[in-house]
């Protein structure tokens, strides 16, 4: 490749970047438009507080949309917000629906029918395009990335009130990785699982600095909810931003969704999005390959994502370990998680199961799930709690509530739920979970609990077992 067509070449990120520069500053941050701001309860009030005092409004305020989700309730919905026992978490739902009063923001509060986890309904509702820039004060954004677009996660005070007030947002453009991924996954291989294996592989801090581009076979070959479920945990990786780009598979479920265009306007904006995936002969600043047919299900061992090994394996010895800082993690992880190096991953009781979070709460994890209870009991207490209400709905419609509620899960409303515990969804301290959440840190499910992550199907495997288990054995 000769100099001119390197320079010609450009990836998926530095089209969309483009698109959106202002005012470029070459080698330092740039000023970017920002097609959609989406916001949350947690801890956006402080932004809200600040543009109160600071006497100012929103620039576009129909450009942001605001989302109850990681303080509401998954229980006793109908009574209402002023039936949340806890004072705290009463106000801050209550704040966000008076701040977006204010400020005149649309918002999706608990009693919209739309209702949902803020990265689940914003594709589910088409407001998750390929080439827009999409901002969030919540560090899964990258999860609507699967679509094509450049999400990205920003802070909840200083960054947020620059959007609100400027509709724009200072960033420095960050490397480039490519991940590949070929390969058929054997039986009950998921994204989850790829994802996971993807972390174990290069450590949470892997991608740092970088944009992660999916690419290979086996990415064409997923929908679009596998998709989300990769580039929501780029984060896990180091990454702020996961992309993969638009195809057929993508337009498709994006058809006919309610945000999205219509007639003509759809037929123009195809015509875009069909510019948008990288060039052929496009160099990227660093490369990953993986071969999907190779991995089993995973499991996550101690207290970080890259903390996951097959469920075939043991938890690792930190005495076989030469370098002193990662043996010194290993160890601190496993006095936390009360492991001992070398037991058996599918020997690993639990006290409760968790399906659900922004990672693995969609229709098809529930139907996942739902395959492997099928008429069996679980051992242990498990709830599932789908992604928006939308897909409430439609696993009700299909009858999959009454799989899990026949089995012996609690059958919940849409919320955030045990993934952060921000609405008081939590394990008692000393209690073990198996969940679908992206995180498994010390304390992301409560003081003193302690977590491993998963795919549905595996979550469900170990609910009826009571302990960390090969689905692909039952």
């Amino acid at each position: 490749m000769n100099a001119a067509s390197a320079r010609a070449s450009r990836t998926m990120l530095d089209k969309v970047w483009a698109e959106h520069v202002i005012v470029p500053q070459p080698g330092g941050e740039e000023l970017l438009y920002v097609d959609l701001n989406l916001v949350h309860e947690g801890g956006t009030f402080l932004a809200f507080d600040q543009m109160r005092a600071e006497g100012r409004r929103l620039r576009k305020p129909k450009l942001t949309l605001a989302v109850t989700d990681h303080y509401l309730p998954s229980l006793n919905r109908n009574s209402g917000t002023t039936a949340i026992p806890d004072p705290e978490i009463r106000n801050v739902v209550q704040w966000l629906a008076e701040n977006t009063r204010e400020f005149g923001i649309e918002h999706i509060g608990p009693d919209d029918e739309r209702q949902g986890i803020t990265h689940v309904i914003a594709p589910e509702l088409g407001l998750t395009q390929p080439g827009l820039l999409i901002a969030c004060c919540d560090s899964h954004t990258a999860t609507q990335g699967a679509l094509g677009a450049l999400a990205m996660p920003i802070g909840h005070s200083n960054q947020l009130r620059h959007v609100f007030s400027t509709q724009t947002l200072w960033q420095r453009k960050p490397h480039q990785m490519r991940i590949t991924i070929n390969g058929t996954p054997g039986a009950h291989v998921t994204a989850k699982d790829i994802v996971l294996a993807i972390i174990a592989r290069i450590g949470i801090g892997g991608a740092s600095g970088h944009a992660v581009e999916y690419c290979g076979d086996t990415i064409r070959a997923m929908s679009i909810e596998a998709r989300l479920t990769i580039c929501n945990m780029s984060i896990e990786a180091g990454a702020r931003i996961g992309m993969i780009a638009p195809d057929d598979t993508t337009y498709e479920y994006m058809h006919g969704r309610p945000y999205m265009p219509k007639g003509a306007d759809w037929d123009c904006a195809l015509q875009y999005w069909r510019t948008l995936p990288s060039d052929d002969d496009v160099q990227y600043d660093r490369e990953l390959a993986l071969d999907a047919s190779t991995l089993a299900p995973m499991v996550s061992w101690g207290t970080s994502p890259e903390d996951s090994a097959p469920i075939t394996g043991r938890v690792p010895d930190p005495a076989s370990v030469a370098d002193p800082e990662r043996r010194g993690r290993i160890e601190r992880a496993l006095n936390y998680m009360q492991l001992a190096p070398g037991t058996h991953l599918s020997s690993i009781a639990v006290n409760r199961v968790f399906i659900g979070s922004c990672t693995n709460a969609r229709i098809e994890d529930l139907r996942a799930a739902a395959h492997v209870v099928r008429g069996r009991r679980v051992a242990v207490p498990s709830m599932v709690v789908p992604g928006s209400t939308a897909v409430k709905r439609q696993a009700e419609a299909e009858g999959l509530d009454r799989i899990f509620l026949a089995a012996g899960f609690e059958w919940r409303d849409s919320s955030c739920s045990m993934c952060g515990g921000s609405n008081g969804d939590l394990l008692a301290r000393g209690q073990r979970s198996a969940s679908t959440t992206n995180r498994n840190f010390e304390g992301r499910q409560g003081p003193g609990a302690m977590t491993h992550i998963m795919s549905p199907a595996m979550a469900a495997a170990a609910a009826i077992t009571g302990r960390l288990t090969d689905v692909r054995a039952l």
